[in-house]
This record gives C-alpha cells, structure tokens and sequence, in this order.
C-alpha cells in the first residue's frame, strides 16, 4: 500500500506539473509568430493600400485599408474588418480580399500585437484591444458608411471578430474555418477548460449576436473539425453555413464560388 500510494503521489506530481508547463507553454502554441518569417516594410508592395498605425494598450499595430473600387458617386461605402489565422500575417492577404474592393467594399486589415512589424504581445485581450481601435479608427474614416460594417475572421481570427462583435456593433459576420472556443480542445491535451489563457468562447458570441452569420467550414478540416462550424451554424440565431469539400488550409477550394457565396450573402443580408 506504501509503494502503491506513493506512486500515485509521484503520478499527481507529474500531471501537476504537466498541466502547469501547458499553462506556461500555450500562448506560443496558440499564436506561433516566431516561426513567420516577417517582411521588412520597404519591401511590402502595398500599392493603393493605406497603411495605418493604431495606438493600443499594447503598443503601436499596424492595419492596412484597401478602399473600394466603386463609381459610388461619394457616397459612404461599407468595410469589412478582417482578421487572419494564427500562422499569417496582414501582408499574405490583400489579393486573397481583393474581391471585396471589386464588389464596392473596403477592406481593413488588422495585424496582432506581436506579429510583423506590430509591437506588444498576443493574447485575446491585446488582440480585442488592437480590434477596438481598429474598428473606431474606420468607423469615424470619411468615405465609410459605419452601420454597414461587416466582421471577417479566419481559423483564430474568427475569434478575434467574435470578441469585437461583444464590444461593437456590426451589420454581419462572417466566420471561417473557426473553433467553438479554445477552451473546447483542453480535453484533447488532458487538462481542464479553466487553464486555457484565451478561451476565445465564439459560441457564447455568436449565440448573443442578433444580425446575421455565415459560417464557412471545411468538411475535411484536419485542424478545427467541421462539428465546429456546425456547432456554431446552430448556435447562432440568423445563420448561413456553407460547407465546402476542403480542409482547413485549402478552404476555400474555389475562389470563383466563393466570391459568388460572399455576394449573394452580403445582398441578402443588406450590406450592397
């Protein structure tokens, strides 16, 4: 009994501190900035893009606008606020969203703290931080019609817009390949919800947004399981979900289609 409890003493011990080194550890799973290869800013091509410099809690973050190619004849035009995956920057994106300006839509790019050329460091409150001054930094922009501002998040950043959309009001969101929360994955690691730094809860967000949702997931997503955007699609109280046959790093398969489901989706919704 001896040798028996003291093993089970040593078996705590290790599983204590297993769980602290995840505690300690997580952030530099969850946001893995060191391994992007950052782009000096005299080389970034940023042709017909505004570059902007928000003043945070954090530090200085960079965003980016792209304006919207229209004949709006100067009237305001809406915006979508977008925020990337963990694992990219703002300077992989503006082609990938360019057909955003095409539909008569401006386009702000939002970086992290930490990542780039931004300074502080990652976590949910920095990033939702960087989100609200990025949000009223375009909403008081002349040219930009701010109850028809549309919330863009992907993988993480659908976690960011989730956040945002619980401090800002938006005329839709928009969410792809993205989690229930973070907190939603402990299990898999063995360890309880409540270690979980940034738990990212976008199913409580999306359950409190009235406007409409779409969800966009990938059927063969290897990273964040599809069961997510239909968690989410159910949760939400006005919500589209799209289902493509891609995983998560190749979604959307066919940029034709999806820029056809991102029209059809921002008409219905009122936003062009």
């Amino acid at each position: 009994m001896h040798i028996i409890f003291k093993l089970a003493a040593a078996l705590v011990l290790i599983y204590f501190a297993y769980c602290g080194l995840i505690f300690i550890l997580q952030r530099q799973v969850l946001f893995p900035r060191y391994m992007i290869e950052n782009i000096a800013q005299e080389k970034v091509p940023v042709p017909g893009i505004q570059k902007i410099i928000l003043e945070t809690g954090s530090g200085k973050v960079e965003a980016w606008y792209m304006p919207p190619v229209s004949d709006s004849a100067g009237k305001p035009a809406p915006a979508v606020i977008f925020a990337h995956g963990n694992g990219e920057l703002i300077d992989f994106w503006p082609e990938e969203l360019r057909g955003f300006a095409k539909l008569g839509v401006g386009v702000l790019l939002v970086e992290y703290p930490g990542y780039g050329r931004s300074e502080g460091y990652p976590s949910q409150n920095s990033i939702t931080d960087s989100f609200v001054s990025a949000y009223d930094f375009i909403t008081a922009e002349n040219g930009v019609d701010p109850s028809r501002i549309v919330f863009l998040g992907r993988s993480i950043g659908g976690g960011a817009v989730c956040a945002l959309s619980k401090i800002r009001p938006c005329a839709a969101l928009i969410i792809m390949s993205t989690f229930i929360s973070v907190r939603s994955f402990a299990p898999k690691y063995f360890v309880p919800g409540f270690l979980m730094r940034d738990p990212f809860d976008n199913l409580e967000a999306v359950k409190a947004y009235s406007g409409p949702v779409l969800i966009i997931h990938g059927k063969r997503d290897e990273i964040i399981p599809f069961s997510h955007g239909v968690g989410l699609s159910k949760a939400a109280r006005n919500s589209k979900m799209i289902a493509y046959d891609c995983g998560h790093n190749d979604c959307p398969p066919d940029p034709l289609l999806f820029w056809e489901d991102i029209e059809y989706f921002l008409k219905k919704s009122g936003i062009i």
